[in-house]
């Protein structure tokens, strides 16, 4: 058989083929490819449409970036999903048999899945993680018995970092419970003790004047947005009663704000003749009954 008959027989071969397999070939990759196009608009305008940032953004910037995040990880779901489907269309219109590939692929998939469960459950918890906005980066949070601000955030896992500068890496599927101590909002939240002779009237009268001093000092009007003030007797403890201080601050600046009102209200109390009393205990000497305070 010469060149010129192989030729010949090509293409007549070819030709029939291009103008149907060719052709359903190429609708599938235009397909897809208007899929992957289209299906990230969509996506984008329904997540910038349905996740909505929180009143507390402060920074616009960052509420951008956790909603490209979400468009990135449902687009590049969509993409490996439709790209599949059409290869495995493509292999069947060249004369594949992807029965074969179906059955291993569900096989293989069923390992992967038995093999990779927290995987999967860390990667489900982060994405839920991320959509519900539960924190960011830079909050401050105690999260599976572990406290520190939040260094980076993924599908996989949490980064936080504690006062002591340690570094800890939290699978996100080992978070069961999220406390986020600086979000929209954060309080002082004080219990101080006074002597049981104290005129009471007048503690609340100095201890809600030293939370309207501290308001309107400018070094922290910026950061306290409710003056403390005196809540409520708390308890009768032994040695002291205890009265509950409330007031409201700025996401963060909740213990800066606290240990300055300490210092503000033992001044004032100081300045007004005002007991913050400490645990004494009788001491008896054996036989001459000797009474001595600790």
């Amino acid at each position: 058989m010469d060149i010129q008959t192989i030729i010949g027989i090509a293409q007549e071969k070819a030709v029939p083929w291009l103008f149907t397999s060719g052709i359903k070939i190429a609708g599938i990759v235009i397909v897809t490819l208007l899929i992957n196009r289209f299906g990230k608009i969509f996506i984008d305008k329904v997540i910038r449409s349905l996740v909505k940032p929180p009143r507390d953004v402060i920074d616009p910037n960052e509420e951008i970036k956790r909603e490209n995040t979400l468009i990135s990880i449902f687009h590049g779901i969509i993409r490996v999903v439709v790209w599949a489907i059409a290869i495995l269309m493509i292999l069947a219109e060249v004369g594949v048999n992807i029965t074969p590939l179906l059955a291993g692929a569900g096989v293989l998939g069923l390992a992967i899945g038995f093999g990779a469960q927290s995987l999967v459950s860390d990667m489900l918890a982060g994405l839920f993680i991320m959509m519900e906005d539960q924190y960011r980066v830079g909050d401050v949070v105690n999260i599976a018995g572990t406290g520190g601000s939040v260094q980076d955030i993924n599908l996989r896992k949490t980064t936080l970092r504690d006062l002591d500068g340690i570094e800890h890496h939290i699978p996100n599927g080992e978070i069961k419970k999220a406390s986020n101590l600086s979000k929209g909002f954060a309080r002082i939240n004080l219990n101080v003790g006074i002597a049981y002779d104290s005129n009471l009237e007048k503690v609340i009268e100095v201890v809600n004047r030293v939370g309207e001093e501290m308001i309107n000092d400018p070094k922290w009007k910026d950061d306290i947005i409710k003056a403390p003030r005196f809540l409520r007797v708390n308890e009768f403890a032994d040695s002291a009663i205890v009265i509950k201080i409330l007031g409201d601050t700025k996401p963060l600046k909740q213990w800066a704000a606290t240990g300055e009102l300490r210092k503000r209200i033992k001044i004032a109390f100081d300045r007004e003749g005002i007991r913050i009393p400490f645990p004494q205990m009788v001491v008896w000497q054996g036989e001459k009954l000797k009474k001595k305070k600790v």
